[in-house]
């Protein structure tokens, strides 16, 4: 016991030996910033510039890594709030440019609403409002042409008024005209214009042939659908204009499509029929009415000179009878000439081709009055 005590006593040699990094506590070596003073008590000590430093990062919670001091802590103090504050003042600057500038293009217009209710319109520019959910505004293209293409998927048939089915494929094209009624009057703008195409379609082709249909009456159903289209949206108060519909195919279904070909080609037929009956009749008009006007001239000349025109006309009826037959005549009173009838000159049909070689007319036998 005596010599464990006495070795307890001695000073140990690394303890009063090693100077450390900051030296010893004597006036050799550099000075411990965290020693105390010279002359100065422990228990008193005021604490210095480095430990309060320290104390004001860790948020005034009590001391360091020595005993009783904790583990490293996040700051808490003012420091910390700061920081909240500078964070929440970023966030609200962030929101306050997001809902309260608003830029509106050249063919936009910002349909404004004060607490969900309607407060004005917005002109093209960068404009500034309150901030969201006070103030919200919504952009609407005014100047874009929609285009809606009819069916959208597979074929759509169609009956028309004379209780015939096609397959028909359209397209509508449309643009907002009204802002304001185009955001708050219809829920759905673009299933509302749908809807109301074709609705408008079928009302019209009910009452429209097949022939006109699939012909030439395209062009008027397409003007009637439009109309009757823009009065239901002008009605609902939708802030939409129709610009125009396009009937893109208009035919007979598949399974019909060879009788509907044989009966436009039937049609077709009889169009031409007519066509050439009614050429012929003019023709015959035209004729008739030559022959009028002919007649009209002999009356007039008849008039004049009712003899001449007389005698006239017998010889030219004469001549155009005799000219198709065969004759022979003789002037000559008292005298009987050789007529060879046998190798007399037979006269042809007009229009008809020689068979044979004709021999000339029989020679005048002397004394005779001769032949004509």
């Amino acid at each position: 016991m005596i010599i464990s005590r006495r070795w307890l006593r001695r000073p140990i040699p690394l303890a009063t030996q090693s100077n450390g990094p900051w030296g010893n506590d004597d006036n050799v070596g550099p000075r411990n910033p965290w020693s105390v003073p010279p002359g100065a008590k422990r228990s008193g000590a005021k604490p210095t510039a480095l430990d309060e430093f320290i104390r004001r990062a860790r948020g005034g919670g009590g001391g360091g890594g020595g005993e009783g001091g904790g583990g490293p802590q996040l700051p808490l103090g003012a420091n910390a709030r700061m920081l909240w504050l500078l964070g929440v003042a970023v966030l609200v600057a962030i929101w306050l440019v997001l809902t309260s500038i608003h830029q509106i293009g050249p063919q936009q217009r910002g349909v404004v609403t004060y607490f969900g209710r309607y407060s004005g319109m917005l002109e093209p520019g960068i404009r500034v409002t309150l901030p969201a959910p006070i103030v919200n505004v919504t952009k609407v293209d005014v100047e874009q042409v929609r285009t809606d293409e009819f069916p959208r998927d597979g074929g759509e048939t169609v009956l028309t008024g004379d209780q015939n089915i096609i397959d028909l494929a359209y397209t509508v094209r449309w643009r907002v005209s009204d802002a304001r009624n185009y955001v708050f009057e219809i829920k759905d703008p673009q299933e509302t214009v749908r809807a109301t195409a074709e609705s408008a379609m079928r009302s019209v082709l009910a009452t429209t042939t097949l022939n006109q249909a699939i012909g030439a009456g395209r062009t008027e159903i397409e003007v009637r659908v439009a109309e009757t289209m823009q009065q239901i949206l002008t009605s609902y108060q939708a802030g939409v204009q129709v610009q125009g519909v396009s009937i893109k195919q208009a035919a007979p279904p598949s399974q019909l499509a060879d009788d509907f070909n044989a009966v436009t080609a039937a049609q077709q037929e009889a169009v031409g029929n007519l066509n050439n009956a009614r050429s012929y009749s003019q023709q015959v008009v035209a004729r008739a009415q030559g022959e009028a006007s002919a007649f009209d001239q002999v009356y007039a000349q008849y008039r004049l000179a009712p003899e001449v025109t007389r005698r006239r006309m017998y010889y030219e009826t004469m001549e155009a009878v005799l000219a198709k037959t065969d004759k022979t005549i003789v002037e000559t009173p008292g005298v009987t000439p050789y007529l060879p009838l046998d190798r007399g000159r037979r006269l042809q049909e007009p229009g008809a081709t020689a068979s044979g070689t004709a021999t000339g007319p029989a020679p005048a036998q002397p004394g005779s009055g001769g032949a004509r």
